[in-house]
């Protein structure tokens, strides 16, 4: 068995995929070091609706020794475009400072300043301060290096649907059409232009001019084509340039409004994506596979919602795809019969349990041997895995060429020197092993392996073949081109058949199916007409009729794909990789890797996918950072550990183990993503990644924040900015890191802001709780909410109900019903009031817990912890007809 020669990205990571860092500001002695924070915040463009008395709170970080100066803080602004000016922001008492959720530092005093500014469009400002009036003013900009504030007023919505009007230099070439909007309150075109057919099997490509949102803006954001397979996040302020080709970009106006444009492909036979030109306006660079002329489809929306006007092109470009996927009659009505006969609990079970793969974990030379070995070690320390990805290198390849790239796959029996009893013996010891292991996966590239299928090899000789050349890479020293030989088109339905007929007899019941761009980089237009849609179509087809929804699609975020196969719904989410790989050897990834997920998954969530944020190790400098991430991704986890080299703690806080045993983990099912779209890599701020559990309006929204800097950052963050939240309704946010909890507040309240401060490599993941008032007899009003699994990062995503009300005899009755074992977390405003031992009664399974599994938390008084995982198995209790725990508490209001 051949050592596979794999190529090493350490070496161009940082110059290919981040965004260059700006210069750090000047150095500051540490006795004069000090941090200010605000909301609205610098370095953003905030919209409000009324320019009547906004609220601005600023926040002083100060060594503690200094803390007794007479600090003070200036607001410099300039309001509606007049000359700048100085506004004195007073101090404000701790009571009505935002909530500090944060850890305690020993070393840093905070104080809180407040005042209203008021303007008629806009505001511009930045901040100044010193220690006493006696010292000259410090600029923010200077020591932080934060960029100006701006608060707009968002205008009504526009009358106008002349297209010409929003976009300056708009090329008349362009036919432009107007359409409705299935995204309320933004307007909605489409664009199009015919270009030339391919010529002498050349595509052809088209440099198309566009021209410029509005004739300016503030800022811009895209989702480019890192290089072939992968997707990523670009910003910008007020010049648009672009290092890699788009598929979507949006723009924000000196208004506050958006404007998004959407590449459309799958409908024909194009691939649009977007450039810039050297002047800063927008381009399209159409590539055309066909013989004949071809559309290219151009889709712009436009509205003060920025999540609106991304689903109004995005609804719309779903249903071009429909239209055109429906001449394809025999094939869709198959793909329906086969979504429909999926069950719920197959997705329960494929999508929530935890996964562990091989591939950095075991690295290359893989084979049984090791895999045993994994498995093993995973149950000696007691992790419930519920499926195995059996990754690359388990296949039968050639090892021609210089690196993996260029082997070919030559055989469906695994590697004889690695699995000598063959694959089915192997995957029936893996689960003998282990029997909590209920699906095994295995890796395989669409096109067979990495450099397709071997030339003299069994399977080449059963199927027809071609020969098919591919383009170089777009990267440095990858060695992606030459010539490959591939499955033809007229045995591409049958070659899928025969393997996966051959895996589920070998007892393999699902696949990760990678290197799906490979289909993207051949040259030859009729080979791209023929076999892109052809491999998509036969995949999903094979995958579907054999492994239900039990399938890992990577590498396959080309505009193909994304709109062929990921778009279309009425089918189960496909599991898609979302960004390049966890590299854990690459220190400059980790952030980068975070980031990029978060801000792709603003495209991915209108695709009918589960994006998948890749395998990582829970032994890392940065695991609880992915830890947290893969968390409130929406997605899977899975990890990819060195055998025997585990975090039990971060394993634990991600998983909960339910009545009948199965290990789950607690996924939000609303998708994570970036809930500020503008906000670029280098502008040394939080990254904020929202998402949301439950039905609307009672469910648990949640906000995890990640420093992507190089420095520690604070910021104040609002309780409006979390999804799904209800203006009028009361929250208590708890903070999962340091265990702290919030006050009851209101998003439509100005002074809702959470203070969050994060060393290097630090995250917090805040959830917040609806929170219940109830009349107290001796207390006012109480204040109740369940807070789920107080022991989980996401634990509030384990509650199933929760339902809390004061009984006729003034007890109150707090009731929820969990899907997991854990710690439960109940807030209670006046528990420092209640006796324990005396007045409170907690029941598991309707039997009374041991009082030492029931306590205040340590973090906060208001907090009632009770360990129902301790509890079920000091009362021996089993499990019922439901895999779920009810808990009731109960105490004297």
């Amino acid at each position: 068995m051949a050592t596979p020669k794999t190529y090493d990205f350490a070496d161009d990571f940082k110059t290919l995929y981040i965004p260059k860092q700006k210069p750090e500001p000047a150095p500051v002695p540490e006795d004069m070091k000090a941090l200010v924070q605000s909301y609205p915040p610098l370095s953003q463009v905030t919209t409000v609706n009324d320019p009547d008395g906004v609220p601005f709170t600023a926040l002083l970080e100060i060594p503690i020794f200094r803390a007794e100066e007479s600090w003070e803080i200036a607001l410099w602004h300039s309001i509606d475009g007049q000359d700048w000016t100085e506004h004195e922001v007073p101090r404000i008492k701790s009571d009505k400072a935002p909530q500090a959720l944060h850890a305690d530092s020993e070393a840093v005093s905070r104080i809180y300043f407040a005042t209203n500014v008021s303007f008629q469009k806009s505001l511009r400002f930045t901040i100044k301060f010193r220690p006493s009036v006696d010292e000259p003013w410090r600029w923010i900009r200077d020591e932080q290096g934060l960029e100006d504030g701006h608060i707009v007023l968002l205008p009504a919505p526009s009358e106008s649907d002349n297209l010409n009007d929003l976009i300056f230099g708009l090329v008349p070439s362009w036919t432009v059409k107007s359409h409705m909007s299935q995204a309320p309150r933004t307007q909605l075109w489409s664009l199009r232009l015919t270009v030339p057919p391919a010529s002498n099997d050349n595509s052809s490509n088209s440099f198309l001019h566009l021209g410029k949102p509005w004739g300016s803006f503030l800022r811009w954001f895209a989702i480019v084509r890192l290089w072939s397979p992968w997707l990523a996040p670009r910003h910008g302020r007020t010049d648009f340039s672009l290092d890699k080709d788009a598929i979507l970009l949006a723009f924000q106006s000196p208004e506050g409004r958006n404007m998004v444009l959407l590449a459309v492909s799958g409908i024909n036979d194009t691939t649009p994506v977007f450039q810039s030109t050297s002047d800063g306006t927008i381009a399209v660079n159409v590539r055309n596979d066909s013989v004949s002329e071809q559309e290219c489809v151009i889709l712009v929306s436009e509205g003060n919602d920025f999540e609106k006007a991304v689903a109004a092109v995005m609804y719309h470009a779903r249903s071009l795809v429909m239209k055109a996927r429906g001449k394809n009659e025999a094939l869709e009505v198959e793909l329906k019969a086969l979504s429909d006969a999926v069950r719920p609990e197959w997705l329960d079970e494929w999508y929530d349990g935890l996964g562990y793969c091989t591939w950095n974990a075991l690295g290359q030379r893989l084979t049984e041997e090791k895999i045993v070995d994994a498995i093993d070690k995973l149950k000696e320390h007691n992790i419930g895995i519920t499926s195995l990805i059996i990754d690359d290198n388990w296949q039968s390849i050639d090892y021609k060429g210089e690196s993996q790239f260029q082997y070919g796959w030559v055989d469906f029996e695994a590697e004889p020197e690695a699995f000598p009893n063959g694959l089915k013996a192997a995957i029936q010891k893996i689960r003998q092993k282990n029997p909590n292991i209920l699906h095994v996966a295995v890796w395989h590239a669409l096109l067979g392996y990495w450099g397709g299928i071997s030339p003299d090899g069994k399977i080449a000789k059963k199927y027809k073949t071609i020969e098919v050349e591919r383009e170089e890479a777009k990267r440095r020293n990858l060695p992606l081109g030459g010539k490959m030989t591939v499955i033809a088109k007229e045995d591409v339905e049958k070659f899928y058949d025969d393997f996966y007929l051959f895996l589920a007899e070998s007892d393999v019941d699902g696949v990760k199916t990678d290197a799906q761009f490979m289909i993207d980089m051949w040259k030859s237009a009729s080979v791209r007409h023929d076999l892109i849609n052809t491999y998509l179509d036969a995949w999903s087809l094979a995958s579907l009729r054999y492994f239900s929804v039990k399938t890992i699609s990577c590498m396959s975020q080309i505009p193909q794909a994304l709109f062929n196969s990921q778009m279309l719904p009425g089918r189960p989410p496909l599991l898609v990789r979302n960004s390049d790989d966890f590299f854990p050897q690459i220190p400059s990834s980790h952030p980068w890797h975070v980031w990029t997920n978060a801000y792709n998954s603003i495209f991915m969530e209108y695709l009918n996918v589960l994006p998948d944020w890749d395998m990582f190790q829970t032994v890392h400098d940065y695991s609880g950072f992915h830890a947290a991430a893969r968390c409130v991704s929406g997605g899977p986890i899975y990890i990819t550990d060195v055998p025997g080299q585990h975090n039990m703690d971060l394993i634990k806080q991600m998983t909960g183990v339910t009545p009948k045993g199965k290990t789950v983990i607690f996924r939000p099912n609303n998708l994570g993503r970036a809930i500020f779209p503008y906000i670029g890599y280098d502008d040394d701020l939080l990254l904020k990644v929202g998402s949301y559990n439950g039905p609307a309006e009672t469910g648990t929204p949640i906000v995890a924040i990640f420093n992507i800097s190089a420095r520690p950052l604070t910021e104040l963050i609002p309780l409006s900015c979390f999804p799904g939240t209800v203006s009028s309704q009361h929250y208590i946010v708890r903070a999962h890191v340091t265990g702290k909890t919030s006050a009851p507040m209101k998003p439509e309240d100005a002074a809702s802001l959470i203070a969050g401060s994060l060393d290097v490599r630090g995250y917090e993941i805040f959830t917040a709780f609806p929170a219940i008032p109830l009349k107290g007899a001796d207390h006012g009003n109480i204040w109740v909410a369940s807070l789920g699994l107080v022991d989980k990062m996401t634990g509030g995503v384990a509650l199933i109900s929760s339902s809390i009300e004061m009984k006729d005899n003034g007890r109150v009755s707090v009731d929820v019903k969990l899907k997991a074992l854990g710690v439960v977390g109940v807030y209670v405003s006046a528990l420092t009031e209640v006796s324990i031992k005396g007045n409170l009664m907690v029941m598991l399974q309707n039997v009374a817990v041991p009082i030492e599994t029931v306590h205040r938390s340590k973090h906060d008084p208001r907090v009632l912890e009770i360990d129902i995982e301790t509890a079920w198995k000091a009362l021996k209790l089993e499990a019922g007809f439901k895999d779920e725990v009810e808990v009731k508490v109960s105490f004297a209001g």
